[in-house]
C-alpha cells in the first residue's frame, strides 16, 4: 500500500493513494492552514469510523441482515500537551436494517473492535481507550 502526498502551499497537501482517490489536506490557521481540507488528526477519526463500519456492514450482511443504514459519529480527546495524541476515541453506531437484531449488531461490532478493524486496534495497542456503543434504528 502506497499514498501520495503533494504540497500546494502553507500546510496545504493534495493526498492520493494506491486506489486513484484523492482528497484534500490543511492544517489549522495557526499553522498556516485555510480551512481548504480536511486536517490530519480527523482523516484518523474518519479512517477508523469507516474500517469500523465496512467491518460491521460486512459482517451483517455475512449473517444475512439486509442493512439499510450505517451511521458512525466518533468522538475523540486528545492530550492536552504535546504531542497531542489521542487518549480515549468513542465510536456511536446507528444502524438499521431488516433481521437486525440488539445482540447480532453488538457482535458485529465486537468483532471489528478486536479481530478486524486495524486502524482501531492499532490505537488500541497505542494505549488509546477505544469504545462503542450502538442503537438499532427503526426507519
Amino acid at each position: 500500500m502506497r499514498v501520495n502526498l503533494n504540497w500546494h502551499e502553507a500546510v496545504h497537501f493534495a493526498a492520493r493513494a494506491d486506489s486513484g482517490h484523492e482528497i484534500e489536506i490543511d492544517g489549522p490557521p495557526d499553522l498556516g492552514g485555510t480551512n481548504a481540507g480536511t486536517r490530519p488528526m480527523e482523516l484518523m477519526l474518519l479512517s477508523i469510523a469507516g474500517c469500523a463500519a465496512t467491518d460491521v456492514v460486512h459482517i451483517l450482511t455475512k449473517g444475512r441482515v439486509s442493512v439499510k443504514l450505517c451511521n458512525v459519529t466518533v468522538d475523540a480527546t486528545r492530550a492536552n500537551e504535546e504531542p497531542r495524541v489521542f487518549t480515549a476515541i468513542h465510536l456511536i453506531f446507528k444502524v438499521a436494517g431488516e433481521r437486525l437484531t440488539e445482540r447480532k449488531l453488538e457482535r458485529a461490532i465486537e468483532l471489528s473492535a478486536e479481530k478486524y478493524c486495524s486502524a482501531s486496534i492499532l490505537m488500541q495497542r497505542a494505549g488509546v481507550d477505544v469504545t462503542h456503543e450502538y442503537e438499532v434504528v427503526d426507519l
